[in-house]
């Protein structure tokens, strides 16, 4: 009867948000005409705060908001005067090629094979594997095993381009340890080592290009706006020493902020080795993942420099030979249901709504209400950096999805500047703007691994909130430091 009252209050409220999504829409569309403002823009401003109310709120699936925004873009957009010409309208079949403008881009197709991939891991075990040999290797006492939750998350970021998927092939091996230590998943020990996984999961979405969807939507703007891309080892230049850093921290943290219920899980061995025995041998289809993960690393990390072939290219190539017969890990019936298609479309029409507030200036007039007054252009470049990372860290503690938190402010990042004129800092503005939306670190629902581990019931939201917040600080002081030194001295800004 109480789980029929809450489904109730649950539509209910469902409802309520829906209800008010849509008279937000309906007040910003009807506004009086601002200066400076065109009609589209004001519309495109009115659909990203129908999108944000509905993000925020998760009042529909991400899925399903995706299917409004793109109808609400051909017919709001498409009833507006043209930007180019507001003598005419802009024509609803024109308007709907801007809503599907995302499926086109690069970024979309990146993401679309890096869920072939996890889906590649998914079918061989192999990441589970692999976290099992590593945790093996470790050793049995809690300050070891804390380790090797971190460095399982390093190795699994390299090669799993998925943050649900390398949080869902480490969470449950550790708290079989747990539990074969006779203690429950909610324990501090249990709550010491998946929490430690999953912080160590969103360092690394910041630390590799390849890790997050996220990193995707903001690569798509960059390469649409500036017209140049980040290749991967740029960005693992610029990336992962913060990332490295962070990671000796979080071990730091993790160990003196949850003190476990014994120093050593010598069960904890015997589970792995059976674990792993259970597994057996490598078979055939493994050994080709590893090849071919390998050799897709490969031409990542020389990208530009030993080949003129981007991520993109290479990865839609890898994808090609995991699906082709005999020399592939699967065929198409076996691996179209293990992909989340709806990703993919709420990941490009994302990418859409923020093509459309930059192409209707709304994203350059949203940018200088919020960021006019503080009077960022006449500041030195690092007090812009802290400024526009605190109200994004703060901006973040409202989303359960980094990929639409990108979405809604990486457009208005790009508007910013160009308003204060950062000239050869722009590209290093927004990718460090980018850096800083991964920073969920805070609460679960601000990431869905750590929503994933959450609901194992391993610790609380206290607990999270209780390692989150020092992470936070210790992560945004780090962004202004490595801002001030290290990202000047490697040519970022």
């Amino acid at each position: 009867m109480n789980g029929a009252n809450q489904q109730t209050k649950k539509t209910k409220w469902q409802w309520v948000w829906i209800a008010t999504a849509f008279a937000a829409l309906i007040a910003i569309t009807l506004l009086p005409h601002t200066k400076g403002l065109p009609v589209a823009g004001q519309r495109a401003l009115a659909i990203l705060a129908f999108a944000l109310i509905l993000w925020v709120t998760e009042a529909v699936s991400y899925q399903v908001s995706a299917a409004m925004i793109v109808g609400l873009i051909a017919l709001l957009i498409g009833l507006a005067p043209s930007i180019q010409d507001p003598a005419q309208m802009t024509g609803t079949g024109n308007a709907l090629a801007m809503a599907l403008s995302g499926f086109s881009s690069s970024a979309v197709a990146l993401v679309a094979a890096a869920l072939f991939l996890a889906a590649a891991m998914q079918v061989t075990n192999l990441h589970k594997r692999l976290a099992l040999w590593i945790l093996s290797r470790v050793g049995t006492k809690t300050s070891n095993l804390v380790f090797g939750a971190i460095l399982v998350s390093i190795v699994l970021a390299f090669f799993v381009p998925s943050a649900t998927a390398r949080a869902g092939a480490v969470v449950p091996i550790l708290l079989g340890m747990v539990a074969a230590f006779g203690l429950p998943n909610n324990s501090k020990l249990g709550a010491l080592l998946v929490i430690t996984s999953v912080q160590a999961v969103s360092i690394w979405n910041i630390g590799i290009k390849t890790a997050a969807a996220q990193n995707m939507v903001a690569l798509g703007f960059i390469q649409k706006e500036f017209e140049t891309d980040i290749t991967w080892s740029s960005w693992f230049l610029y990336a992962a020493p913060w990332a490295i850093i962070m990671s000796i921290l979080l071990f730091f943290v993790m160990t003196h902020l949850i003190k476990p219920e014994t120093k050593a899980l010598e069960a904890g061995k015997d589970l792995i080795e059976n674990q792993l025995k259970e597994l057996g041998h490598l078979k055939a289809s493994e050994i080709r993942l590893i090849v071919i993960s390998l050799i897709l690393l490969l031409f990542w990390t020389t990208e530009g420099k030993l080949h003129p072939f981007d991520t993109t290219t290479v990865t839609i190539v890898a994808i090609g030979i995991l699906l082709a017969p005999k020399i592939g890990i699967f065929d198409w019936k076996t691996v179209e249901h293990l992909i989340p298609w709806g990703t993919v479309i709420v990941f490009a029409v994302g990418i859409s709504l923020g093509t459309v507030l930059l192409d209707t200036r709304g994203a350059q007039w949203l940018s200088n209400k919020i960021f006019g007054s503080l009077g960022l252009e006449t500041m030195p470049l690092i007090a812009t950096i802290a400024l526009v990372a605190l109200f994004t860290i703060l901006i973040h503690l409202g989303f359960a999805s980094a990929t639409s938190l990108s979405s809604a402010l990486i457009p208005i990042f790009i508007a910013l500047t160009s308003t204060i004129h950062l000239g050869d800092n722009r590209i290093g503005f927004v990718l460090i703007q980018q850096f800083v939306i991964s920073i969920g670190f805070l609460l679960p629902v601000n990431s869905p691994q750590a929503m994933l581990a959450y609901g194992t019931g391993a610790f609380t939201a206290k607990d999270f909130l209780k390692s989150g917040l020092p992470l936070t600080i210790i992560g945004y002081l780090l962004v202004l430091l490595f801002s001030m030194t290290y990202w000047k001295w490697v040519g970022l800004l």
